[in-house]
C-alpha cells in the first residue's frame, strides 16, 4: 500500500518542477522586458539603439535586484523603465502563482495514477487470453495445421483465478469508467513478446501440460499460484512488460513496489470463496488522511521557503547557501517544515526519512549532508520552541 516516503517523494518531485518553473517564469520576465524596448522599425524617426540598450539593462538590474531582494524597486526618473519593470513583476507572480497551483495538482495526480496503475495490471490476464487466442487462431489457419512445438494453453483459458479476477464486478467497472483496459498498440506488443518468454519457462510450460486434480480447492491454489508466478516473473521482473511499463511511467521504478504489494496482497484476498463482489484493495488506508499529509507539506513548505532558506543560510558554515544543490535545499526544506507542522511524527523518523531519500534522489555526499544540518537545527528549534512533539511517546520532541 501507499506509505509516506513515496508520497514525501512526490512532494519532493513537485517542489523540484515548481522551482525549475519558477527559474523559466524569470527569463520569461526579462523577456519581457526585452521586449518593451526592442526598436521599433517601422517608426517614422530611427530609433536611438543606444538609449533603449540602457533601459533594457536597467530594467532587467532592478528585476534581478527585485528577484533577489524581494524589496520593490525604487522609482526612477525613467517612467519607460518603471512600468516595463512594474509589468514583468506582476506577470512573474501571477505565472509563478499558477505554477504552484499546477504542481501541487501534479503531484495528488501522481500519487492517484498508482491506484489505475494497479487495477490496469489486474486487467493483464484476460488481456493475456486474448493475445494467446490471436495466436491460436493463426495456427488453426495455417495450410499444414499447428506446428509441432505449439503451447496447448488450454488449461490457462479454464483457470479458474484467472476467471474469478475477470469477474470482478469493481474491477470491471472502474476498468470501463477510468479506461483500464489493455488495448495500445504498445501494450499488446509488449504482452506478446511477454507470452513468448512465458512459453519457454519450465513452471508454466509443467502448468500447462499438468493435468487438474479432482479436489477443486488445491486446483484453486494451483491457479493462483501460475497466476502469482506470472506477476511476479514476468510483469515485475522479465524483459518486455517491465520495460512497457517503465516506458509509459517515469516513475515507474519508484511506483512499481507499491502496485507489486497491491497486486500481490489483491490475489492473496482471493480465495475460492471470494465472489464478484469482491472489494478491491484501497491505495492506502486512509488516503484523506495521506491526500491531507502531502497537499499540508507542499503548501506549507512554499508558504515557508524564505524562513526556511535563511535557517539553513545560518546552519552552513563557510558556505554560500546559494552554492548548495537545489535538491538538497527542496530536502532540507520539506524536513524543517514537517518538523514544526506535524507534531504526530517523531524527529527522528522525519530526519531519517529524508535521509534514505536523499540517498536515492541527490549527490553522493547528500546524506551526511542532511544528516548534519537537520540534527544541529532539530536541536535548536526544539529548544527555541518551534518544534513541539504531542502524543504518546513524543514528549521529548524525539
Amino acid at each position: 500500500m501507499l506509505n509516506r516516503r513515496l508520497l514525501r517523494i512526490k512532494v519532493m518531485q513537485s517542489l523540484y518542477s515548481y522551482h525549475q518553473a519558477v527559474g523559466a517564469d524569470l527569463l520569461l520576465a526579462q523577456d519581457r522586458i526585452a521586449a518593451a524596448f526592442e526598436p521599433d522599425l517601422t517608426a517614422k524617426e530611427a530609433p536611438d539603439r543606444r538609449q533603449l540598450e540602457g533601459q533594457r539593462k536597467m530594467g532587467e538590474a532592478q528585476l534581478r535586484e527585485w528577484y533577489k531582494t524581494g524589496v520593490q524597486p525604487e522609482k526612477t526618473d525613467d517612467k519607460a523603465v518603471d512600468n516595463a519593470v512594474a509589468d514583468a513583476i506582476d506577470s512573474f507572480q501571477n505565472q509563478v502563482k499558477k505554477d504552484g497551483k499546477f504542481y501541487g495538482g501534479q503531484l495528488l495526480v501522481g500519487a492517484e495514477s498508482i491506484h489505475d496503475q494497479y487495477l490496469h495490471l489486474l486487467n493483464l490476464p484476460a488481456a493475456l487470453l486474448g493475445v494467446i487466442e490471436e495466436e491460436q487462431s493463426r495456427e488453426e489457419r495455417r495450410r499444414l495445421g499447428p506446428r509441432e512445438d505449439a503451447v496447448d494453453a488450454i488449461r490457462l483459458h479454464k483457470n479458474v483465478a484467472i476467471v474469478k479476477l475477470m469477474a470482478n464486478e469493481q474491477l470491471q467497472s472502474s476498468t470501463i469508467r477510468r479506461k483500464l483496459a489493455w488495448e495500445g498498440t504498445e501494450e499488446l506488443e509488449a504482452l506478446r513478446a511477454a507470452w513468448e518468454e512465458m512459453k519457454a519457462d519450465e513452471t508454466l510450460r509443467a502448468y500447462l501440460t499438468g493435468k487438474p486434480t479432482d479436489e477443486a480447492e488445491m486446483d484453486y491454489d494451483t491457479d493462483m499460484e501460475i497466476l502469482r508466478h506470472i506477476y511476479k516473473d514476468f510483469v515485475f521482473k522479465g524483459e518486455a512488460l517491465p520495460r512497457q511499463l517503465e516506458s509509459d511511467d517515469l516513475n515507474w521504478e519508484e511506483n512499481r513496489p507499491i502496485v507489486r504489494n497491491l497486486v500481490l496482497k489483491t490475489l492473496k484476498m482471493l480465495p475460492i470463496a471470494a465472489t464478484e463482489t469482491q472489494e478491491l484493495m484501497n491505495l492506502s488506508a486512509n488516503w484523506a488522511d495521506d491526500r491531507e499529509f502531502a497537499e499540508t507539506l507542499y503548501k506549507q513548505t512554499l508558504i515557508e521557503d524564505d524562513k526556511m532558506e535563511k535557517l539553513i543560510a545560518g546552519s552552513v558554515q563557510n558556505w554560500d547557501v546559494d552554492r548548495v544543490a537545489l535538491l538538497d535545499k527542496i530536502i532540507l526544506k520539506m524536513a524543517l517544515t514537517e518538523m514544526q507542522l506535524f507534531r504526530g511524527i517523531p524527529v527522528k523518523v522525519t530526519i531519517n526519512e529524508y535521509i534514505e531519500i536523499s540517498k536515492v534522489y541527490s549527490t553522493p555526499k547528500s546524506k551526511q549532508f542532511v544528516n548534519g544540518i537537520l540534527d544541529k537545527l532539530a536541536t535548536d528549534l526544539a529548544a527555541s520552541g518551534d518544534i513541539r512533539k504531542s502524543g504518546r511517546g513524543l514528549l521529548d520532541n524525539q
